[in-house]
Parts: structure tokens; sequence; C-alpha cells
């Protein structure tokens, strides 16, 4: 029987072939923190006074969740960050502005096929998309990385999701990962590997496989990985990022659940309040009216995304009951968007734009919502009180969706208007 991804990726870490449910300890290739650094800090001085990080090489941090600060506490927290690297000799800090740790951390260079990469954010899945072990930790863990160098991972078992066809007009990735978290359930992939597989994944671009593994999480995968194929070395070459390392499952690799899908058969869909899981197709919701659109953040919130929300938005205006937040994943991405056009495309029909970061997705910062407002956002969870008053209500869909709720004021097949 041939091995998984999961399993060849940590068994070439520790030297050894492994086995499914097996403990295993490994030094990960990089650890991301961002804002909750602060917080690490506390609990690595606590721990070890005076030390110094066992890799500062290693360590990546990204100021995204609340930038600029929104207090003095905010503003507090990212001194002490902006000190402790310089006092640890950690050169990959990136600070306000940057962009999200999940975008930021492909464009430098900093995700490698066949690396490890742990983070203090759970939808360090992202990576996957490049062929990374990428995964989330907690933050008392991520004290533990930065004072020993390792960590430990129980060998996940691996679903395979074999996907075949491809996209009728209107339907996106966001739909495909949206309709597959509501088949299989929040739980339904608990500290399990997913893997992609199939003829279509060839026809998905990098933003798309960034959205699919973004929410594996979502599900409760430990990892959610692809392939790297000629889509992925394109993407890395043009970065130089290395990418001989890749490794894939082999063709008779045992999986503990195999799930199909054509994606000629997905519809647009929206994950209504408060679970990701509660995905239904639009047809089936009527007359939701909306308060809030928000297109952004790390699962739609680069350039092909709101090429594609403009593609329906351009020509209309915001409908005048509706607020629409605008929010580039990155520097680059913003930069990219103002070089197309884009940014004032959205401007002339009613957007405002929000400094690249994570902006309203985790209710922080910018975009709250009041008592009983509905949201309709292309972020990745829809809990309650995630984005403000716990009356309120978020509905997650893609960029397309977003763009055509947004003109119409209510929840919108994207269909209707193309």
């Amino acid at each position: 029987m041939g091995e998984t991804f999961a399993m060849k990726i940590l068994g070439r870490a520790v030297g050894k072939k492994v086995l499914e449910g097996e403990i295993i300890f490994v030094e990960p290739d990089y650890v991301l923190t961002h804002d909750n650094s602060s917080a690490i800090i506390g609990k690595f001085e606590a721990t070890v006074p005076g030390s110094k990080v066992r890799y500062p090489e290693r360590l990546a941090i990204v100021l995204d969740h609340v930038i600029p600060a929104a207090s003095s506490k905010n503003a507090a927290g990212h001194r002490k960050i902006r000190t402790f690297v310089q006092e640890q000799d950690i050169r990959h800090f990136y600070d306000i502005g940057t962009g999200i740790c999940h975008q930021v951390m492909p464009e430098m260079g900093l995700v490698k096929p066949g690396s490890i990469v742990v983070g203090s954010d759970s939808h360090t899945c992202t990576y996957g998309a490049f062929n990374c072990f990428a995964t989330g930790i907690d933050r008392t863990e991520a004290a533990g990385i930065w004072i020993t160098g390792k960590t430990w991972f129980k060998v996940p078992e691996t679903i395979n999701i074999d996907i075949t066809g491809g996209f009728t007009a209107g339907v996106t990735a966001k739909d495909l990962i949206l309709t597959i978290i509501g088949d299989i359930g929040a739980g339904g992939a608990n500290y399990m590997a997913v893997e992609f597989n199939g003829p279509a994944v060839a026809g998905l671009r990098i933003c798309d496989r960034m959205t699919i593994a973004n929410m594996g999480i979502e599900m409760g995968a430990k990892i959610a990985a692809f392939p790297t194929d000629s889509v992925t070395n394109r993407y890395l070459e043009t970065i130089g990022v290395d990418i001989s390392a890749a490794l894939w499952s082999d063709h008779n690799a045992k999986y503990t659940k195999l799930f199909e899908y054509d994606l000629a058969d997905i519809v647009p869909v929206v994950a209504c309040p408060h679970q990701v899981d509660n995905v239904l197709p639009i047809q089936e919701l009527q007359d939701i009216g909306i308060d809030q659109v928000f297109i952004g953040t790390c699962t739609n919130g680069r350039v092909e995304d709101f090429q594609a929300a403009l593609s329906i938005l351009r020509g209309h205006t915001v409908h005048s009951d509706v607020r629409l937040l605008v929010g580039p994943a990155s520097r680059k991405e913003y930069l990219k968007a103002m070089q197309m056009g884009l940014i004032q495309d959205f401007v002339e029909a009613g957007a405002v734009i929000l400094p690249p970061g994570c902006g309203p997705c985790l209710g922080a910062h910018q975009g709250a919502l009041a008592p009983d407002e509905k949201c309709l956002s292309t972020a990745n969870r829809n809990f309650k009180g995630r984005m403000g008053e716990k009356d309120a209500e978020i509905y997650l869909s893609s960029p397309e969706t977003a763009a055509a709720s947004s003109i119409t004021g209510r929840i919108t097949d994207p269909r209707e208007v193309l």
C-alpha cells in the first residue's frame, strides 16, 4: 500500500517511514504569528526570561489583524512586538500595511512545496495550496516552538476529494469549497489531511487553490493540500522559490474517505448564519436584504477576486441601503488593483476601500455590524458575534455573489445579473 502526502512529508521530516496515528516530533520550516505575537512574547519571556528564540530565521511575524491600531492597547501590543523583533534579530517581520499573513507568506517566498509551516492562526492551512503541510497552532505551542524549535503531530488519516469537470458561468472555487464543507460538515474532517486530486485541479488557479485550502479548517481538517503542477511552478518560479522538494501521494495510497465532485454540478451557494457548514443554494434563499457587503480577506482579497466582482458591479452603483467594503489581501494586491484601475472602479461604484489587512473579518476593527444587521462577506467564518453584535447575521459567498448582492440590496444569484 502506498503512502499519502501527509505520511510522506512527515516521514521525510523525521527520517523514517511513519504510520497514521503515530506521534512524531518535527522542526517546522517556518513558524508564523501575527498581532497575537504580543501574547506569545509574554509566554516566552515568562518561561525563559532573557533567552533567545531557537531559530529566529524561521520565525515570521505579520501585523495584520488590527491595523492601524484601533486603540492604545493595540498600539502597545504592536510596539512590544517591534521591540522583540529587534532584540531577537527576526528578519521576517512585516509591519502594518504589508498585508494579511496568509497572502504575505507566499508573496515573500516563505512557502515552499514540501515544507512544514505552522502558524498561530487557524487559516494557516492556506499554504496547502502550495503543497505544504501547513496547520494552525495555539499561542502556547507557538511559544514552545520559539523556545525549542520543535513541535509534535499525530500523523493524520487522509480524505481524498476528487474533482472533475469545469465551472459554469457565475460559479467559483468559493462555491465549491462551501459546498464541500456543507456536505462534510464542520467536524467531518477533524484532524484529518484533505487532499484535492483529479483532472480539474489543473484548471484551478493559485487564487482558487488558496481559497479552497484556506477553508479546510472549517471542516476540521489538520491540513488541506494540493499537488504541485505547472500552475504552482509558474507562480513560485516568478518569486524565486525552490520547488524541488515537492511531494505527493502514491497512486495506490490508502484513503479513509473519498468524495467526488463534478464542477459542472456546483451552483452558487451561501453559508448562512451562524455556521460555515449551514450551506444553501442561493436559489433557496429569497428576499434576504443585506446592510453590508465585504469583499476581501485572506480567502477572497486578491486581484482575481476584484476582477470577478467588478465584472458584475462595473456600470452599476451600490444599492442605497448597502455599504460595500473592499479590503485588499496585501499591499502588492492593492498596488496591482490600483494599476489595473480596479480600485477606481470600486470607488466610483460607491465602495469604501480598507487598508490591506484582516479588517472587518474578525470584528475587532472596521466594518462592525449593528444589532440585527446582515452582512454578506467573502470571508471564511460567519460565527455568531464575529463581526460585532451577536444579533447581527453573517452570510458567506463568492465575490461574484457579493457584487451582485451589493447592486440589488438582497442576496442575489450572480447568474441573474451576468
